[in-house]
């Protein structure tokens, strides 16, 4: 396959991306909160990036897409860029360092937002009890 990295790519809203998917489109679905292209390269990879305050956010303003934050395919052909209102801005590939940080930051976001989420499901009454008896454990601990 040759290569040819894309310079612009074109949202299309779906209930279920097609299979195969299209080079040069950026499907997105709401009901599934994802994101997915073949990568912008070329190397026909397919990019999966789930939507959520922790992962990436996506704007849709007048038929363009941004997609935050960037796109790093640490795996394959190691391609980094950022999908800017329908263009795809080049960075530099990331290092092994950063490849290795990114996703260390990354697994910590996502833990920290399903404990927010697990947290916010408890009954004010279960969350008063939880903080009494972690006070005792303390207390405990402390003799």
């Amino acid at each position: 396959m040759t290569s040819v990295r894309l310079e612009h790519i074109t949202p299309e809203q779906v209930d279920l991306a097609p299979r195969p998917l299209a080079p040069g489109v950026l499907y997105i679905s709401h009901k599934y909160r994802v994101a997915l292209h073949l990568c912008c390269c070329g190397c026909g990879e397919k990019v999966v990036t789930p939507l959520s305050e922790a992962e990436w956010q996506l704007q849709l303003r007048d038929g363009k897409a941004s997609l935050h934050p960037s796109v790093g395919n640490g795996t394959a052909c190691r391609s980094h860029y950022w999908i800017e209102q329908n263009r795809v801005v080049w960075v530099p590939p990331m290092t092994n360092q950063q490849i290795i940080r990114t996703r260390r930051n990354d697994r910590a976001s996502l833990e920290a937002m399903y404990a927010a989420r697990q947290h916010a499901r408890r009954p004010r009454w279960a969350v008063r009890v939880v903080a009494v008896l972690e006070s005792v454990r303390d207390w405990l601990r402390g003799r």
